[in-house]
């Protein structure tokens, strides 16, 4: 039986995505899981695995080009007939750049090839590295087929002392990159880029919803559509992390090598709560409640371009030190447009920062299949009533929307004064 090859979805307001190699030709046989393709988005490079056994009868999109999320790509038919050429459309990559020899200029070797900017091959991480830096493609030298420049590419020549980075005036102008409002995260947030041009009538403008744009929107309203959403919020007292914090903060950077921050307190947290109410770590198949096994932890992270979702995978089986690194390597690699397939892919609950923009706490919408999504307050000191008189303590507030088809109000508020209990009365050591 044929098997489709689909363009997979890197994150959840990723709306496309760029085929930029195929490993494989067409006729050839492939195994299971055996790498087929490279693709490349905004957020992620990434090598994708044969979904099935048997031979490539068909290549559909081919190098360089870009599709909508969940287009087939190609097709391997399951019994591993051989197919000659002329039966399927032919893995030909596109046409390459004519390289020529290089022409002095500043910064660039006498003996790097240059080529004609209107003909440089690249994906769209290399240009958004590209754009980023500041750097002139034209001078980078893509060791890819064809000439294409990969990350490796124009990250090696980033690292070269005395670089050509300025675009010059004639270069073609970037696109400018598009302001994404969503749900914030854990990482700081990058300057907004200015809104696209429009159609100006009278006193309004027109702007249209680019392709990230209403992917979100679909996945927002979907989630709203299918999930029953209730909030609870909590007011947690963070007295006893804030001491943790300020007393071991330079020992653990100085042992570990990491910042001590306050997102894996709050993992930890869920993660002990999500044990003892296995429920709000469950997600419904119609009439079915599937609980995990695996406690698997999103932690949203905000990019200039949208959002993306790493996952803390098995995140019960790590102490505090294990859940810290987990936190920095993937909000890191999130934002450097790093993370592979897998690491955005079966989060069983999310834990979303709003209060690093200073928010006190939000309504966040739950990231489906999931039945859960903890949103984070901003940790200020507050006045609060303790034995009667008017104290000074770092406060915050705690959000939890859950799927009310799954998860009864009772249960919601146990599960939220578990996480509280653990924050207010930390035990576990953190050096």
């Amino acid at each position: 039986m044929p098997t489709n090859v689909i363009m997979p979805q890197m994150g959840e307001s990723v709306a496309e995505g760029t085929v930029t190699r195929w490993l494989k030709k067409v006729g050839d046989r492939v195994e299971r899981d055996e790498p087929l393709l490279e693709i490349s988005t905004d957020k992620v490079d990434a090598e994708i695995p044969s979904p099935a056994a048997g031979t490539l009868t068909q290549i559909l999109v081919r190098e360089n080009e870009t599709v909508p999320v969940n287009t087939v790509v190609g097709v391997i038919d399951g019994e591993g007939a051989a197919v000659s050429a002329a039966q399927a459309q032919p893995a030909t990559p596109l046409p390459g750049p004519e390289l020529k020899d290089a022409e002095a200029a500043p910064g660039l070797p006498a003996n790097a090839p240059s080529v004609s900017r209107d003909k440089i091959r690249s994906s769209p991480l290399v240009r958004r590295i590209a754009r980023e830096h500041n750097v002139d493609l034209a001078y980078v030298r893509g060791t890819g087929l064809g000439g294409r420049i990969s990350k490796k590419d124009i990250l090696a020549y980033l690292a070269q002392p005395g670089s050509q980075r300025a675009i010059p005036p004639t270069a073609p102008q970037p696109a400018t990159p598009t302001p994404s409002s969503v749900p914030p995260a854990v990482s700081a947030p990058a300057p907004a880029a200015p809104p696209p041009a429009g159609t100006v009538a009278g006193a309004t403008q027109v702007v249209p919803m680019t392709a990230m744009r209403r992917q979100i929107a679909e996945h927002m309203v979907a989630s709203k559509r299918t999930a029953a959403h209730v909030t609870t919020v909590f007011e947690v007292e963070m007295t006893r992390v804030f001491e943790l914090r300020a007393q071991y903060a330079a020992a653990f950077e100085q042992r570990h090598g990491i910042k001590l921050t306050f997102t894996p307190f709050f993992v930890r947290a869920a993660v002990e709560a999500l044990k003892q109410y296995p429920i709000v770590n469950a997600s419904v198949d119609g009439n079915n409640i599937i609980y995990h096994r695996d406690i698997n932890i999103g932690i949203a992270v905000a990019l200039d371009t949208g959002l993306i979702v790493p996952v803390i995978k098995h995140a019960d089986e790590k102490n505090f030190l294990g859940v810290a690194r987990a936190v920095q390597d993937l909000a890191g690699r999130a934002r450097s447009k790093r993370l592979d397939v897998d690491e955005v892919q079966g989060g069983t609950f999310t834990i979303t920062n709003p209060g690093i923009f200073g928010s006190l706490f939000g309504t966040p919408i739950i990231n489906q299949p999931q039945v859960a999504i903890l949103g984070v307050g901003v940790i200020e000191k507050r006045p609060v009533v303790r034995d009667d008189a008017i104290a000074i303590r770092p406060m915050v507030y705690l959000a939890l929307s859950f799927d009310h088809r799954l998860i009864d109000g009772a249960v919601a508020d146990q599960f939220m004064n578990k996480v509280k209990a653990v924050l207010e009365n930390w035990e576990e050591s953190v050096v």
